[in-house]
């Protein structure tokens, strides 16, 4: 089973990867950041996308929707950034936080990429 920074590896090698990272919802703090450019700040991001699934997981509540939040999709003139909230009894309160540039990326296949490093990750 991969750890964070084995998992964060993984994120990082697919295809159009920018930045990934392993957050705590509950603090807003990044676990684990790797970066492939100096422009991206990991903690913003870490910091910001907390409050995107907190609003969201309260919006589900209100709504009384009973469903498993699979991802958010963020897109950008030129980037996705993909959130994956960890479903595993170990990893709840994290998220998988990835940055792709959008013209080297396959939003699907990393999608499918993310879904599969999140079933493996030990944390």
């Amino acid at each position: 089973m991969p750890n964070i920074e084995t998992g964060l590896k993984d994120m990082m090698s697919i295809e159009g990867a920018l930045g990934a990272a392993v957050v705590d919802y509950g603090s807003g703090m990044a676990l684990g950041t790797l970066s492939a450019t100096s422009s991206l700040d990991l903690n913003v991001a870490a910091a910001g996308n907390t409050e995107v699934v907190r609003a969201k997981m309260r919006t589900m509540d209100q709504l009384g929707i009973n469903e498993t939040l699979e991802d958010i999709l963020i897109t950008l003139s030129g980037q996705y950034h993909v959130i994956r909230p960890l479903t595993d009894r170990k990893g709840q309160g994290l998220f998988l936080y990835l940055a792709l540039d959008r013209s080297r990326s396959n939003l699907a296949l990393a999608r499918h990429r993310l879904k599969g490093i999140e079933e493996t990750l030990e944390v």
